[in-house]
């Protein structure tokens, strides 16, 4: 007798071989709804005599551990869709039930597409917290090459289902996946494009056609072509069919040539909606021709006045490759005729020659001696460079020592003379300078230049040394102020002064100012000056 609650009242023994096949039975048909039972179990002697026997009773707890005896289903078909050309896209959300305990692995669904992707374009992870599959696009799709896929899903738990478990198949479901169309970029084949030609090309060469197709087949667009990366300005390319010409001289030994190769970047654009553009790269693989000549290195070295070895190593310098640059030829220039003369050249090898003094000794300065270089390429080039050689005095161990400013800034004998030249003429200009401002002292203070003091029109500040009276003090004749025509001449020379009042002392005799000088004599001074400089 069991009741609603998985207890059993009953008067008979009972023993646990007994009842336990019984609650496995029961157990493995209400596990989904009772995850647990309690048991009360009777015990009385004397054969269960309810009269005679004595009981007890105790409690019993049983808790059901569940297994994995419910597969996962699909309850219907999916649908999604996505723009070609992009990748991490959550294209649609898979849904199953599961009547397992949540978030065990009896009840985590694993996904697996079976067909319709043998590319591996998609992929399909769980969620932990929905247990949901999201289809994803790992792998860049082409609405071009597929336009749809039909892709067949399989799930399954982490666990496998507990033993004696029966399915009559496995959960599976359709996914459709619509690949939607986007405008693509144009597309350079190849890309990188490598070319090769010799430099030294005119403008307006010819050099090849680089051309971009639209991966959209199914629009029609047409394509224009651009210049975007041109460093030194060479290339021009034709905007509709991308003919590539050359609008200045290819020169492969320019610093914008790294390793023979010159590189160019075009775009290629379309006229859809939004517009779309796609880069490639020319690569112009430059070969050498003898178009320089070769210079001697270093261009400066140092010598001392008795030198010991009289003799110094010298190279070239050809930016050319071989063999349009070594072995080259050494030779002095005939001209001046003294070079001959101190030095000689000889040559060492393909790549240096060592020149020589001649002479015991050389006085400190910088010599420039011409030297003639022959290179070695098809149609040699030949260039006569100048090898600076500094001569200066030497310490015991070779090394220059009390080098004159002048000479290390490479000043020569001549600039030197010219130079000490220049500082005499402008200290005699100076002497003449001052010269002339003393004579012209001494004749200002020998001459007397007259003027009557009455047409002097420079002011005159006269001291008086009188105060007036203040207002009590009005006597005083005005007329005087009035008519100064009428004044003694005695009083305009002294001033004009009150006649009821006399000063206590005497009059001042100021000093009158020189005057202006005459015509005469500016043109006096005009023609001493002319004279002054006529003699020098």
């Amino acid at each position: 007798n069991w009741t609603d609650q998985g207890c059993y009242q009953g008067n008979f023994p009972i023993s646990t071989s007994i009842i336990l096949p019984i609650f496995d039975s029961l157990f493995s048909v209400y596990f989904q709804k009772v995850p647990q039972y309690t048991l009360i179990i009777q015990a009385t002697d004397m054969e269960g005599n309810p009269t005679y026997g004595l009981s007890n009773t105790a409690t019993t707890v049983i808790r059901i551990t569940d297994v994995n005896d419910n597969p996962p289903e699909f309850t219907t078909d999916f649908f999604g869709e996505v723009h070609e050309n992009r990748v991490n896209v959550i294209v649609a959300n898979l849904t199953v039930t599961d009547k397992d305990q949540p978030h065990t692995p009896a009840w985590r669904t694993v996904y697996r597409i079976i067909a319709g992707d043998p590319a591996g374009h998609f992929s399909i992870p769980t969620d932990p917290t929905t247990n949901e599959g999201l289809i994803t696009v790992v792998k860049l799709v082409d609405f071009e090459l597929t336009r749809s896929y039909m892709l067949t899903v399989e799930a399954e738990n982490e666990i496998p289902l507990a033993r004696g478990i029966h399915i009559p198949r496995q959960s599976t479901a359709t996914v459709s996946v619509r690949i939607l169309d986007i405008n693509e970029s144009p597309e350079f084949s190849p890309n990188p494009k490598t070319i090769k030609l010799e430099e030294g090309l005119p403008a307006g060469s010819l050099l090849t056609t680089f051309t971009a197709q639209d991966p959209d087949r199914f629009m029609r667009q047409t394509i224009r072509y651009s210049k975007i990366y041109d460093p030194a300005s060479w290339l021009d390319i034709d905007p509709v069919y991308g003919r590539i010409s050359t609008i200045a001289i290819l020169d492969r030994e320019s610093p914008f040539v790294k390793n023979n190769l010159y590189n160019v970047t075009f775009t290629a654009s379309d006229n859809g909606i939004p517009p779309a553009t796609g880069t490639g790269t020319l690569q112009i693989h430059l070969l050498d021709i003898n178009d320089n000549a070769p210079n001697v290195f270093p261009p400066e070295v140092e010598m001392c006045e008795k030198p010991d070895p009289n003799s110094l190593n010298i190279t070239a310098n050809d930016p050319d490759l071989t063999p349009n640059a070594g072995p080259f030829a050494f030779e002095l220039a005939s001209r001046p005729s003294d070079v001959r003369r101190n030095w000689t050249l000889s040559r060492l090898n393909g790549e240096s020659a060592q020149l020589h003094l001649r002479i015991g000794s050389l006085a400190s300065g910088i010599y420039e001696l011409p030297v003639v270089i022959t290179d070695s390429g098809n149609l040699p080039m030949s260039n006569t460079s100048f090898l600076r050689v500094k001569v200066c005095p030497c310490d015991r161990h070779g090394d220059c020592v009390d080098m004159e400013k002048m000479i290390a800034a490479g000043l020569g004998t001549g600039a030197i003379i010219s130079i000490l030249i220049c500082i005499i003429i402008l200290l005699v200009l100076v002497l003449l300078f001052v010269m002339w401002m003393k004579r012209r002292d001494k004749e200002r203070q020998a001459k007397q230049l007259l003027i009557d003091p009455e047409d002097d029109v420079r002011d005159n500040i006269l001291k008086y040394d009188e105060e007036g009276g203040g207002e009590e003090d009005q006597d005083y004749d005005l007329s005087q102020l009035q008519q100064p025509d009428s004044l003694e001449p005695e009083c305009v020379k002294v001033g004009i002064r009150r006649l009821d009042e006399r000063p206590l002392h005497h009059d001042h005799q100021y000093p009158l100012r020189s005057a202006a000088p005459q015509p005469g004599d500016i043109g006096d001074f005009i023609h001493e000056v002319r004279r002054l400089v006529q003699s020098l």
